[in-house]
């Protein structure tokens, strides 16, 4: 069965810094490129960040690219997400997803799998 399973969320005072990780199995890990987004309270899901197969590019949303860094270690099957000088809006239920897409999608519709997610919580 395919598995994504996030973890390290919880809650963080604003200025902190959490490190998510998300550990995929059932499928080939290293064919995939991987993306993390996020769904706050009341709000659409929204893209956050995206990595190659290989590492080679990433890509972030404009306004998480000086905080966020996206990273991969194909030997362990995971994909993490740094996070950095944390705010209140970034509050929110974190997701990674896989996709196989040449073009690497920032879009939900664009990836093949998604986990259940992981609750970050900042406050001021």
């Amino acid at each position: 069965q395919v598995q994504l399973v996030e973890s390290g969320g919880g809650s963080v005072q604003a200025g902190g810094s959490l490190r998510l990780s998300c550990a995929a199995s059932g499928f080939t890990f290293s064919r995939y490129s991987m993306g993390w987004f996020r769904q706050a309270p009341g709000k659409a899901r929204s893209f956050v960040a995206t990595i190659t197969w290989n590492s080679g590019g990433t890509r972030y949303a404009d306004s998480l690219k000086d905080r966020f860094t996206i990273s991969r270690d194909n030997a362990k099957n995971t994909v993490y997400l740094q996070m950095n000088s944390l705010k209140a809006e970034d509050t929110a239920v974190y997701y990674c997803a896989a996709t196989s897409d040449w073009v690497i999608p920032t879009t939900r519709s664009g990836y093949d799998y998604w986990g259940q997610g992981t609750q970050v919580t900042v406050s001021s």
